[in-house]
């Protein structure tokens, strides 16, 4: 690929600065490789709209997302780790160096690690947004410890809303499945522990069509899909689990993915392009947690540093 004048080279670019992006910025500017994190639309990554992280080793009081943001960046940047606060809007990997065009300029890597994350799916109802982290969540590893003894609502109806409906029960004096079908796509073992659960009541045929409250989450107001009555629904916590979309759709015919659009990668965390490597929420259907997003960030710097190593890249350019 032609360099383009106005493009800034940079041996190592990280797209992302959640937990991912500044880990494997921290570990890539520690083997000095002087790497370049694109911010994206977020900040911090999800992470950093998280109100307490309770379950990052090292925090026994609990931090709160936007401080460990922070913090991630702050000691990344002190190896030497550049932050820029932009988004890249589009990627032309088919020649080394790759291509990334962001907000307000071109970017060309020798090496290239994706760190984009997954977006929760949002109900996309009134009060949905207003009262995220204030009685609404996505997470219940999370946010669940703070419903110690109260009244909480699961809107979903896959394995994810039930095992996490069933996680909130150690808290939660009561969890109700709030689900649009009469029939689970949850597995059956699922489906019999949640039915079993003395705590965990089910409302079917139903969907969430407001959530309710001033500062914090006071009740919703539900729908029944057949007979199209509707009730207000008191309730201390509202958790949406109704699916994650990875934020990948700039690499669609670039890198293989599955059929959720998750980036498939080796143990290494290589994709099926050399050079390109992934970590993190978008290539990790599975765990979700802030700590694994970091441990996938500092492998895919790891791999991508020896990858430098044997290619014998081109010094950076001035730019």
């Amino acid at each position: 690929m032609a360099s383009n004048g106005n493009a800034k080279h940079v041996k190592v670019l990280i797209l992302g600065s959640g937990p991912t992006g500044y880990s494997a910025a921290l570990y890539a500017a520690r083997a000095e490789l002087q790497p370049v994190v694109l911010t994206g639309m977020q900040l911090g990554g999800q992470a950093a709209l998280t109100y307490t992280i309770e379950n990052y080793p090292g925090f026994p009081d609990g931090v709160g997302g936007a401080q460990l943001g922070e913090l991630f960046q702050r000691q990344a940047e002190h190896f030497g780790a550049v932050t820029e606060f932009e988004s890249a809007n589009s990627v032309d990997l088919s020649q080394r160096p790759f291509k990334v065009v962001a907000d307000s300029n071109e970017y060309l890597a020798d090496a290239l690690i994706v760190g984009t994350g997954a977006s929760p799916n949002h109900l996309g109802i009134p009060g949905e947004m207003e009262l995220t982290g204030r009685g609404t969540s996505y997470c219940a590893t999370c946010d669940g410890w703070f419903f110690k003894d109260k009244k909480v609502v699961v809107v979903g109806g896959g394995d994810s809303a039930l095992e996490e409906g069933l996680f909130i029960t150690r808290y939660a004096s009561s969890v109700t499945i709030v689900h649009r079908r009469e029939e689970f796509r949850a597995s059956p073992i699922l489906q019999n522990r949640a039915k079993k659960h003395p705590k965990v009541d089910f409302i079917l045929n139903t969907v969430v069509t407001e959530v309710i409250g001033t500062d914090k989450v006071e009740a919703i107001r539900l729908k029944n899909v057949i007979t199209g009555e509707e009730i207000i629904y008191e309730t201390d916590g509202l958790f949406i689990f109704i699916g994650h979309t990875p934020n990948t759709q700039m690499f669609k015919d670039q890198l293989e993915m599955d059929e959720l659009g998750y980036i498939k990668i080796n143990e290494r965390m290589e994709t099926n392009i050399p050079g390109v490597f992934a970590a993190g929420e978008a290539a990790d259907p599975h765990f979700r947690q802030v700590v694994t997003s970091a441990g996938m960030g500092a492998a895919a710097a790891i791999q991508a540093t020896r990858y430098l190593e044997a290619t014998e890249s081109s010094p950076i350019t001035s730019t």
